[in-house]
């Protein structure tokens, strides 16, 4: 009898691994097993289908000595720039405004939340018609009787990237407010009290006490907005296409198009390793002051 429970007392304390083990092995399969199966053909000179040879990192040179990458690279460094800043201060006033405890604060969370519920290839479609000079906001408003008014942002190569960044604040932002308010609900209110104890103004409080103290808030939005900014693909697809002229393009529009339709597979996979490196350069200073948590504790 002694023991069948040791035997038993021994599957229960297991079960939790034996459990997670299947999903365990497949996320090692489809995803870390991916990542190296790209990082080898992307040193490899396959065009159409995988090619196992090497050589080196010619596809990286090659990868970088194309005009068209470095144009993908400028216009993720302007998007994720105003996408980041924009979405972060953004999320963080409507947290604010809802910490005040309104009335309808439940009904106002659903609404600004709501966006980040539909996919980035139904937020493109949306805006696409709304930002198209025939059809959206400069035809209505053309309708209305200012017949000058011109909003061509969508099909003018100057400021079609501005159109995803906008696209991509509407349906972020509510995703950064609720990181905000979560954040802004676990301050101790007796630190609040202090300050206005000592005569702080509303105002004063938010910019000296309760911003410094989302610290990890910003954080949290800062490295899961980058990500996203990172891959952005669907959204870019379904709004612009990467046009006017290229003017919008990615790297992940670059990489599917070197991959999929330019039959330059170890390019596109070279193009790859990059944007995942720039995922590392993000995550990993977030992970370090994660992990270091628990010794700060101490």
């Amino acid at each position: 009898m002694t023991r069948m429970f040791e035997i038993k007392r021994y599957f229960a304390a297991q079960l939790p691994k034996i459990v997670l083990a299947p999903s365990g092995v497949i996320i090692l399969i489809a995803i870390y097993g991916f990542i190296a199966w790209t990082a080898s053909i992307s040193l490899s000179s396959s065009k159409v289908m995988p090619i196992y040879d090497f050589v080196g990192l010619e596809q990286f040179v090659r990868l970088w000595s194309t005009p068209r990458w470095h144009v993908a690279v400028e216009n993720l460094f302007v998007f994720s720039a105003l996408y980041l800043s924009i979405a972060t201060v953004f999320g963080l006033f409507i947290a604010i405004l809802l910490d005040q405890r309104i009335r309808a604060e439940g009904f106002l969370r659903t609404v600004f939340l709501y966006p980040m519920a539909l996919s980035f290839i139904v937020s493109g479609v949306a805006w696409k018609w709304v930002l198209n000079p025939g059809l959206g906001l400069q035809k209505m408003v053309r309708d209305w009787g200012w017949t000058s008014f011109t909003f061509d942002w969508l099909v003018n190569p100057k400021y079609a990237l501005y159109t995803v960044v906008i696209a991509a604040v509407w349906q972020s932002s509510g995703f950064a407010m609720a990181i905000f308010l979560a954040g802004l609900r676990g301050i101790d209110n007796s630190i609040i009290k202090a300050a206005q104890m000592e005569g702080a103004s509303q105002a004063r409080i938010y910019v000296s006490v309760v911003v410094p103290m989302l610290r990890p808030a910003f954080l949290s939005v800062i490295v899961l907005l980058g990500q996203i900014a990172i891959k952005t693909f669907d959204l870019t697809f379904a709004l612009t296409n990467g046009g006017p002229g290229g003017a919008t393009e990615m790297p992940s529009m670059f990489m599917f198009s070197a991959t999929f339709e330019r039959n330059q597979m170890a390019v596109g996979a070279a193009s790859a390793m990059m944007m995942l490196a720039a995922v590392v350069a993000i995550m990993v200073p977030y992970l370090y002051t994660e992990l270091r948590k628990p010794s700060n504790d101490h």
